[in-house]
């Protein structure tokens, strides 16, 4: 079974909001998270995977826009 971790979401209309992802067989979550909006994928948002924030997280997802 493959390990999982819970990633905060940083700007963007989901600040605030955290996601569980997968991690792969380096100990790695995913570079990208599409989280949809409510339109599903036409309203979806582009967070990018950054490494240790000023907060002692080790990663986070900073919106980056919109997907369309």
């Amino acid at each position: 079974m493959a390990s999982t971790v819970q990633i905060p979401l940083v700007g963007g209309t989901a600040d605030g909001e955290t996601v569980t992802v997968e991690l792969d067989s380096n100990g790695r979550p995913p570079l990208t998270h599409h989280h949809l909006g409510a339109e599903g994928l036409a309203g979806a948002q582009i967070y990018e995977l950054e490494a240790a924030d000023h907060r002692g997280r080790p990663w986070i997802y900073t919106w980056r826009g919109p997907a369309v």
